[in-house]
């Protein structure tokens, strides 16, 4: 292994430069003997002649000329080394694991990690689609450093903003009846099969559409129970039954799903909210809180 210094290359690169020992020596701020050393004890450390020294001009041997472009990155990166180094405690550089449903991926992931490309581009994000119920273990056991979940959040070790909302679609086969209307009441779906989310692993949207047609005074069937958007639509397209789903899931391209909007008494009764563990020291999270997360297309009633 060759052991070669910074300060070594850093020599040689300005004599290799400035072709002329004295002018290197300026620009380093030295004198001209240790300069002559440094660059000697380069050559002996990686066994050739770098500089041809035979008359009175200098210049560099083919070796130099090749280990020129190579000692200027090691420069290059021990420099960026040390200020990547310097961000981490600032949060300007570092690692955040965040997490995210499937069904907050459409609307809120996409403009979060426009924003961070933009604002914080040396923070790296671990991304974990998980479902609400996941993120909040994973938070309180410090294996998430931010989760995008549903409300509420109860836990005590665990802070949350509010940073999104939006309406509820109804999500049709294409040759549906209801398919033909503009718009939806909650009445218009009585009687009517619906694929409905998991009362355990969605728990969010189930409890959501239970009250809303509880409200509404109306009986509709369950024809299944699943956890992520995509396999709702899925079987909504062959025929299963019609789905409600956030609208920002009406991005997804299913052909034989029609996507109408529903009247409710909140016209925005999807929320999200960011999640992170109080006590969570992650100088790259604290730089993400402080973002103002307000994009127009989140519909944000409170920024990150």
């Amino acid at each position: 292994m060759h052991m070669f210094t910074l300060a070594q290359l850093s020599g040689f690169v300005a004599v290799a430069e400035e072709l002329h020992y004295g002018r290197a020596a300026a620009r380093l701020r030295m004198t001209q003997p240790p300069l002559t050393r440094q660059i000697q004890a380069l050559e002996r450390e990686l066994g050739v002649q770098l500089i041809d020294r035979t008359d009175r001009a200098i210049r560099l041997t083919p070796a130099g000329r090749a280990f020129l472009r190579d000692a200027r990155r090691l420069l290059h990166d021990a420099d960026s080394a040390v200020l990547a180094v310097r961000r981490v405690p600032t949060g300007e550089a570092g690692t955040v694991a965040l997490g995210f449903t499937a069904a907050s991926a459409p609307a809120a992931l996409g403009p979060m990690l426009a924003r961070m490309r933009t604002q914080l581009p040396q923070v790296d994000l671990v991304l974990h689609e998980m479902v609400t119920a996941d993120q909040l273990d994973a938070l309180s056991g410090g294996n998430l450093d931010l989760g995008l979940v549903r409300p509420p959040v109860t836990r005590p070790e665990l802070s949350s903003r509010e940073v999104r909302r939006e309406p509820l679609v109804a999500a049709l086969p294409a040759q549906h009846r209801l398919a033909q209307r503009d718009s939806l009441q909650v009445a218009d779906l009585d009687g009517e099969d619906v694929v409905m989310w998991s009362p355990t692993e969605s728990r969010y949207f189930h409890e959501l559409l239970v009250g809303l047609f509880r409200d509404a005074g109306i009986a509709v069937r369950y024809s299944q129970h699943l956890t992520q958007v995509h396999s709702i639509l899925a079987l909504v397209e062959v025929g299963v039954g019609l789905g409600l789903v956030p609208e920002a899931a009406a991005r997804a391209r299913f052909t034989g799903v029609t996507f109408r909007p529903l009247i409710t008494p909140d016209p925005e009764p999807v929320r999200l909210h960011a999640v992170w563990r109080t006590t969570n020291a992650n100088p790259a999270l604290r730089a993400m809180l402080d973002l103002p997360w307000t994009a127009p297309d989140l519909r944000t009633h409170s920024g990150l």
